[in-house]
């Protein structure tokens, strides 16, 4: 399959597994293309134009022609100058690779990450917390984030991936949706009355069972094996870790229960003080389960198995 149409069923996929719901989603990008229309001509040749169609731009092709044929790729959760380095060793070894994933983002995926985050505003607002309330400490949150990336020498993994020429995109927020949806549906079809079943639910699915085996296990950060679950949040998808006043918030609109890939010495503390259950699943196996129902459907898409080679933390499960 071409480069360009495993971006377009991505993004298509990203979309459908949006736990905004498709209305939020096709909101958000009308609301771009208002803005886009009104712009003069000569910032308009300065758009991002393909945000007006992707709604998420920490999952882009990074660098490629788009009409590269791809049979074989190179998949990992963090992919650097290191990884770069080594798929050309395996190139030079004879190893066949068309194309590498990223999950995590880098290059201009990295530099517009903060850009992503607004997708918490409906996240939140669909957990019972008021739009107006979600809106103003979402937005302070994107300033935070917009804040740490932009000293960052975010153009290193493209300018490796260009001079070594070799076809790169991420795949960010399209897996993530995937993971914050699957899980959530999972969640809500068992009804869990404790804990300890959300933690025994995730560990009947491969990426965490591998998890286990690496010591890196789904755990209760705040609750116990029978402290009852209340109603269940999965947050897993957004960009990155939410606005620390959303705890307070959560727990006035009823939330008991949070499931997360990963949480902040700050997070934990809010957690405690606003009472809320937490249970970790894990990062990178999240990520992982993310990566690995995109995966499926573009190959379900397409009638084609892809070949994969793992690195950096992927393992690929098919389902």
């Amino acid at each position: 399959m071409k480069l360009k149409d495993i971006q377009k069923i991505f993004v298509k996929e990203g979309i459908e597994a949006d736990p905004r719901g498709m209305d939020a989603v096709e909101l958000d990008l009308l609301k771009r293309k208002e803005e886009y229309n009104v712009l003069s001509s000569q910032k308009k040749e300065n758009y991002d134009i393909e945000s007006l169609t992707n709604p998420y731009y920490d999952s882009r092709i990074l660098y490629g022609n788009g009409d590269i044929e791809v049979k074989t790729v190179m998949a990992g959760i963090d992919i650097e100058t290191q990884e770069l380095l080594l798929a050309k060793h395996l190139i030079n070894s004879g190893s066949k690779i068309d194309l590498i994933i990223a999950h995590h983002p880098e290059g201009y995926a990295r530099s517009t990450f903060s850009n992503v985050l607004g997708m918490q505003t409906d996240i939140l607002n669909k957990q019972g917390i008021p739009i107006n309330i979600t809106e103003k400490i979402v937005a302070e949150r994107i300033r935070e984030v917009h804040r740490s990336v932009l000293p960052q020498n975010n153009e290193r993994v493209y300018d490796a991936a260009k001079l070594l020429n070799i076809p790169l995109m991420t795949a960010h927020s399209v897996a993530d949706n995937h993971v914050a949806s699957f899980l959530q549906k999972e969640i809500d079809a068992v009804s869990p009355t404790y804990l300890k079943e959300i933690v025994e639910l995730l560990n009947k699915f491969p990426e965490y069972q591998h998890a286990i085996e690496i010591g890196h296990a789904p755990f209760i950060l705040s609750g116990s094996d029978y402290s009852r679950c209340g109603k269940v949040f999965v947050d897993m998808t957004g960009g990155t870790e939410g606005p620390l006043e959303s705890f307070e918030k959560l727990e006035a609109a009823g939330v008991g229960t949070v499931i997360a890939m990963h949480l902040s010495s700050e997070g934990v503390k809010n957690v405690e003080k606003h009472h809320l259950n937490i249970v970790l699943a894990g990062h990178i196996s999240s990520d992982n389960l993310g990566l690995n129902l995109l995966f499926d459907k573009l190959e379900n898409r397409t009638s084609e198995k892809l070949e994969f080679i793992e690195c950096s933390g992927f393992r690929r499960f098919r389902r």
